[in-house]
């Protein structure tokens, strides 16, 4: 192989593994306050896992980020048996956005349960 070719394929190589190791940016809940409608959420993340009105209009939901998992204990025994025990489950964690009666997103926060 020629190295003209070696080198477009190192850089080409290069150029895919930092674009494959980038995280996508946070989203802003911050900045979506006031604009961000649930119609938007829905369209976005799919329905909510759960949603709640209120007597005075206003809405709220919850969407599943990521469910929590089971991390299983191994007991060991003198005879060479190995026992798996379900441990400590994570919280799932989810994220609760509050409309006000307009549609529009008044409040965010992150809940763990």
């Amino acid at each position: 192989m020629k190295p003209t070719a070696q080198l477009f394929l190192l850089t080409a190589l290069l150029a895919l593994l930092a674009t494959a190791c980038t995280t996508p940016p946070k989203l802003d809940w911050d900045a979506r306050v006031g604009s961000y409608t649930f119609d938007a959420a829905v369209k976005d993340m799919g329905p909510p896992e759960k949603s709640a009105p209120l007597t005075d209009g206003t809405r709220v939901a919850d969407w599943l980020v990521a469910r929590g998992r089971s991390n299983p204990i191994y007991h060991s025994f003198p005879d060479g048996r190995v026992v798996r025990t379900e441990g400590v489950r994570d919280p799932d964690r989810l994220l609760r956005l509050t409309f006000a009666p307009d549609g529009k997103l008044k409040a965010w926060k992150r809940v763990w349960r």
